[in-house]
């Protein structure tokens, strides 16, 4: 992981990790989840527009972005392929699947052997690649044992069709146990500046260097307008706006922490990224404890 540096009174975290000892990435990456519509149910944006924001956010320097079989169903793997293949050697494809989307915000788990291996197949198709960077089992179905689940994932990676394998949404017990099977090269929980739940998974993925994908990283868009006197304070102090705010203080508060803001707007694209150059001082991590 990149080096801390300081720069006037605030500190500038480490700018890059790398996913598993081996997929180095800039922390501060993109998510995709916003390209599609209301419920993650067909497409936000006309197609140009989407392969803009995509092809923008990698210019930007994002070389991690994270996406789902579920978002669209199908919309969001198809414009990053639309937009950036034949992809650029640095850029780490992260997507997810484990998970049925019915309708609009109706989904539910499907874990058996056979569902994850035809989801990690269409994941490939869809994304015109051989081999997908991260897979992430997007959650734990309770009806398939979870050595089953990882199982599945570890052949598909023994066949060169995973590169590595993550997890979605798990509890700290769920991670120690997932951590008897396999050693997942990343876990991606709900975590921001109001919403701390997943600390004992954090703190977990500190200690075993395992990367820590904070979704909804701006409290789904209630973070970006100002939410909290601290952050609101701070943002003031900075010149700069609370979603900027909220996003220095993930990638101040562990160096394991790689957000993806997702965004179907140019101009927030732009501003999420530039959060990667606020350098947070002590007393504003104080602030926001």
């Amino acid at each position: 992981m990149g080096p801390f540096v300081r720069r006037g009174a605030g500190t500038v975290v480490g700018t890059t990790f790398e996913i598993a000892g081996e997929l180095r990435v800039r922390r501060l990456g993109y998510g995709t989840a916003q390209l599609t519509g209301p419920g993650y149910w067909g497409p936000r944006l006309p197609s140009a527009e989407a392969v803009a924001l995509l092809r923008r956010a990698v210019e930007r320097g994002v070389t991690l972005l994270d996406t789902a079989d579920n978002y669209g169903p199908g919309v969001a793997e198809e414009l990053i392929a639309r937009a950036l293949h034949p992809y650029p050697g640095e850029l780490v494809l992260a997507t997810k699947g484990g998970v049925v989307r019915t309708g609009p915000d109706t989904w539910h788990p499907a874990g058996r052997p056979e569902d994850l291996r035809a989801m990690c197949e269409a994941s490939l198709r869809r994304l015109r690649t051989e081999t997908i960077d991260l897979y992430q089992l997007h959650r734990i179905d309770p009806a398939v044992p979870l050595a089953d689940q990882l199982g599945t994932l570890a052949e598909l990676r023994e066949e060169g069709k995973i590169r590595h394998i993550g997890l979605d949404t798990v509890t700290l017990d769920q991670l120690d146990e997932a951590l008897t099977i396999l050693r997942p090269a990343s876990v991606q929980n709900r975590f921001n500046v109001l919403d701390r739940e997943s600390e004992p998974v954090l703190a977990r993925c500190e200690e075993l260097g395992i990367a820590f994908l904070p979704w909804f990283p701006l409290g789904n868009g209630s973070l970006a307008t100002g939410a909290g006197t601290a952050i609101e304070r701070v943002a003031a102090r900075h010149g700069t706006t609370s979603g900027q705010v909220a996003l220095a203080w993930l990638l101040h508060r562990s160096p394991v922490v790689l957000p993806t803001p997702g965004t179907g707007s140019p101009a927030h694209l732009e501003e999420n990224l530039d959060a990667a150059d606020l350098a947070l001082t002590d007393e504003d991590m104080h602030a926001l404890k």
